[in-house]
């Protein structure tokens, strides 16, 4: 549905949709087609014409956009040599594999100059290698050609991997949004809190040690050089406290690394202010989730 109005193909009850400093819900149909050319869509099922060859499929919509054979050809090789696939272009759809027919797709996307490409659930039928190799693909395209993707997407670690924000729709209400980093270190919603659990992006299942220990419990969010730096250490150390670990996950946004742990603080707790103080200076959240 979001897609679909994105593109207008399906019209908000309210709200406006903006383009490029453009109301393109205030167009009438013949502008909006115009528009809708500059808007590349990437499918979850490829959606590719079988009878025809991948150098056919990316020059179609070159074709209803009126360009000549010539200028089809030019540009579709072009796109095609942009997603590595310059030596399969007289091959059939049957003939490729489901990463490189994926990349006919983005290919046909890319075809005409698209000032938004969307992708919808453009991962989700693909094997885990060749999700990274698509998602290694869209990223480059977002780097170099500057292009503003929207991801639909289920999977907490393609967001993670490729997007800067990111918005969480649940039966149909927006219910959280912001920078990805921040987001997945700070949930607010539920159902924000289930995904990240569910994708072991966030420090869970700690519940049933933490009936077996005593001590001061703590929930530590770590994010870039703070993740490699002897914390826990340096505080056992130096403060006199046995820190035990009952869980732990870490990972990468992008190139930046994060991680939570969740930990159990045992000892004289007198100086506690001082640790707080110290996780504060190199960056680390603290949580305390049982006093």
């Amino acid at each position: 549905t979001l897609i679909r109005m994105l593109n207008l193909l399906e019209r908000p009850s309210s709200g406006r949709v903006w383009l490029q400093d453009q109301d393109i819900s205030a167009l009438a149909e013949p502008q909006l087609r115009q528009v809708r050319q500059k808007i590349g869509m990437v499918f979850q099922h490829f959606n590719l014409l079988q009878m025809r060859t991948v150098l056919d499929n990316v020059c179609f919509p070159l074709r209803l956009a009126g360009l000549t054979r010539a200028q089809q050809k030019a540009r579709a090789l072009e796109v095609l040599e942009l997603v590595g696939l310059q030596d399969h272009v007289h091959k059939y759809p049957r003939q490729l594999s489901g990463g490189q027919q994926q990349r006919v797709g983005i290919a046909r996307a890319l075809a005409n100059h698209p000032q938004l490409l969307l992708c919808d659930e453009a991962t989700s039928a693909l094997d885990p290698e060749t999700t990274q190799s698509i998602l290694r693909l869209l990223s480059q395209i977002n780097q170099d050609l500057g292009l503003t993707i929207v991801l639909i997407t289920h999977s907490m670690d393609v967001i993670r991997r490729i997007c800067d924000r990111v918005a969480v729709i649940d039966a149909g209400k927006l219910v959280e949004q912001g920078e990805v980093l921040d987001v997945f270190l700070h949930p607010q919603h539920v159902v924000t809190q289930s995904l990240l659990s569910e994708s072991g992006v966030e420090a869970e299942g700690w519940q049933d040690m933490a009936a077996e220990v005593q001590g001061r419990l703590l929930r530590l969010s770590f994010t870039g050089s703070s993740t490699a730096t002897p914390l826990l250490s340096q505080i056992s150390r130096d403060y006199q406290l046995d820190l035990s670990i009952l869980q732990g996950a870490v990972s990468r946004i992008k190139d930046v690394p994060y991680g939570q742990l969740v930990v159990a603080a045992n000892g004289d707790l007198s100086r506690w202010s001082q640790v707080e103080t110290l996780l504060a200076q190199q960056g680390v959240d603290c949580e305390v989730l049982r006093p």
